[in-house]
């Protein structure tokens, strides 16, 4: 039996009087990973999210959430995820183990099981030496924690995090990561908005590039870094006068061009094994060279590749 998709998100579509914000997007998510919106501020990321989440209507298309029609069975959907917003949604004037309660009795829990499920929390989200501290006096990675820890209050199998680590220190932001992975170790599913890189790599098991509101990209982090051209090798000919001989030996084995600035020669790999047999080749003509590089494509250059100059 094959397994319903977490989301279905067909033509959704959304425009701000002229402009088109969100043209066309559609895509899935599979239950159980962790799905990156990745794009530049401005291309559409938060604005897919709010509409995914109901908090935003559609112009066109549609969302399902374990297979329910956001708009036909709207409270049903909204049961089944919790929302992380870039902004926390608690009380500044009272504590985090106050705003645990309250945020646990408005979803229905009895005070007992708010009690045990406010202490699991302050506890998972190592809040418990400042449970009872106002909100004002916490630094961002505390209130973060928390607007998550509330997110999670009913234990959902389902989380939208919308750029839960902007404005973080690398600390914290590690912190979070962690807690992301263990969310989904436990079964849940996340789609995360991001316009970190290093965050999406680190996290995502599939990603949608979106810019300009359209998605131009989607695939495993892996799978986008190996479409833009491979492991890239460099290498300086150590003679001038051999350089031509090295880029003619070179030509069969290496995908598409070889690239040469000077006596600097680079190439794209289509596998890393390749690079035994180059240098074989090299020694084998009594060609020298120096400085050699191997560097594997990031989700920069991805991003780069595929966002930078578009229109």
């Amino acid at each position: 039996m094959t397994a319903i998709n977490a989301i279905e998100v067909n033509h959704l579509t959304k425009k701000f009087g002229e402009k088109t914000v969100v043209d066309d997007i559609s895509f899935n998510v599979r239950q159980g990973e962790v799905f990156g919106l990745l794009g530049p501020n401005g291309a559409g990321k938060t604005t897919t999210l709010r509409m995914m989440t109901t908090l935003l209507k559609a112009d066109a298309g549609q969302v399902k959430i374990f297979g329910h029609d956001t708009v036909k069975e709207g409270r049903l959907a909204r049961s089944m995820f919790g929302l992380t917003g870039q902004y926390a949604s608690v009380d500044e004037d009272i504590s985090a183990r106050e705003n645990l309660m309250i945020f646990s009795r408005l979803n229905g829990l009895s005070r007992q099981d708010a009690k045990q499920r406010t202490t699991e929390l302050l506890s998972e989200f190592s809040l418990e030496n400042s449970a009872d501290k106002a909100l004002k006096n916490f630094s961002g990675g505390m209130r973060r924690r928390l607007d998550l820890a509330v997110s999670l209050i009913t234990r959902p199998t389902l989380i939208f995090l919308d750029e839960p680590t902007t404005g973080l220190d690398p600390r914290t932001r590690n912190q979070m990561w962690d807690t992301i992975r263990r969310l989904v170790k436990q079964g849940s599913t996340v789609v995360l908005t991001t316009q970190y890189l290093d965050e999406a790599d680190q996290l995502a098991d599939n990603l949608a590039i979106i810019d300009h509101g359209k998605v131009v990209k989607m695939g495993t982090p892996a799978e986008l870094k190996q479409q833009i051209g491979g492991t890239k090798l460099n290498f300086t000919v150590s003679h001038t006068a051999q350089v031509a001989q090295a880029v003619k030996l070179l030509a069969d084995q290496v995908t598409g061009t070889i690239q040469q600035v000077g006596q600097q020669l680079s190439m794209s790999l289509a596998q890393v094994t390749q690079l035994t047999q180059i240098l074989a080749t090299l020694k084998q003509a009594k060609i020298n060279i120096d400085h050699l590089s191997v560097k594997e494509p990031s989700l920069d250059d991805v991003f780069m590749n595929l966002t930078i100059g578009k229109n």
